[in-house]
């Protein structure tokens, strides 16, 4: 687990790609302060595994649905990508709740100057915007923000001097492509409102067919009949 204070910024390597998967080599130094082989890191918001650490590198192996679902596939030699060690057990919690399990992509689509901060619009697909909310938590290549603004293609975040200085965020352009992840509070709302056992020998299904059945009278013979024992 990570909260999506980002530690630092490293530097992509190499990026060898073996048919549909890859291994990826990254230059760091704060985040291989203790870090073994088989650990956790983010990178730009995706929890990789470290495979081998050396001097002030490390590698990890990058499966075909990870490329699929996140921006990493095109990364370049020199690419600047965001750095966060999983959370230790007595370390302070100061993003959120962050998977490192990345949803999708969004795609810049300005980036306006405001007093100290700069306003960063990100468009993304319906599937994505129905977990978005304003005031809440998303995280956008790993980095912990907040939704300021909600349209019904787009969200803002609001970046403050210190969150442009530590992460890549800002040294991006309009067009560009950042991963994103949704609060998986939301998503864990969703699947238990909607999921639907496909037996009718449990208390799940059961529950279901009082649903369905509203208009019959619930007795104790009808609970039984529905797996309520």
């Amino acid at each position: 687990m990570f909260t999506g204070i980002i530690e630092e910024t490293g530097q992509i390597e190499s990026i060898v790609q073996n048919g549909n998967s890859a291994v990826i080599t990254i230059n760091a130094s704060k985040v291989l302060e203790g870090t073994k082989v088989g650990d956790s890191i983010a990178v730009n918001g995706v929890c990789l595994t470290a495979t081998t650490i050396t001097g002030s590198r490390f590698t990890a192996d990058v499966m075909a649905e990870t490329l699929r679902r996140s921006s990493l596939g095109s990364l370049v030699h020199g690419s600047l990508v965001n750095l966060e060690r999983a959370m230790s057990a007595n370390g302070r919690f100061g993003g959120h709740i962050v998977s490192g399990h990345i949803d999708g992509t969004g795609t810049i689509r300005s980036m306006e100057k405001e007093a100290n901060a700069i306003w960063v619009e990100i468009a993304t697909k319906p599937n994505l915007l129905k977990y978005i909310v304003e005031k809440g938590s998303i995280a956008i290549d790993g980095i912990s923000l907040t939704v300021a603004k909600l349209t019904s293609d787009s969200f803002s975040v609001s970046v403050i001097p210190h969150t442009g200085e530590e992460t890549t965020l800002l040294k991006k352009y309009p067009g560009d492509i950042v991963n994103l992840e949704n609060d998986i509070v939301g998503k864990y709302v969703e699947r238990l409102l909607t999921f639907e056992k496909d037996t009718g020998n449990d208390k799940a299904a059961g529950l279901n067919s009082i649903t369905d059945n509203s208009q019959k009278d619930i007795t104790m013979d009808f609970l039984y009949e529905n797996g309520f024992n």
